[in-house]
């Protein structure tokens, strides 16, 4: 059973890297969350994974955002 989540989290990951520049956060989310989902139980993993990379693109929005907000000049 772990070869088999290894083969398939290294296929999805395979599929993600060519993914647009918009899925900005979703690979690491998805690594995270698929290890994550694997020790909560048996066939979590994929919910893990899914979920990861919903919570990981958020997070890269959120912190884009942040970014380009400090780098507009104050007016005021």
């Amino acid at each position: 059973m772990k070869h088999a989540a290894i083969i398939l989290a290294l296929a999805t990951s395979a599929t993600l890297a060519t993914a647009p520049a918009e899925a900005k956060g979703c690979l690491k989310g998805a690594a995270v969350g698929g290890v994550g989902g694997h020790f909560v139980g048996k066939g979590h993993a994929v919910a893990g994974a899914a979920i990861g990379c919903a919570v990981g693109h958020h997070r890269a929005k959120v912190a884009a955002r942040k970014q380009a907000a400090q780098a507009q000049p104050h007016r005021g």
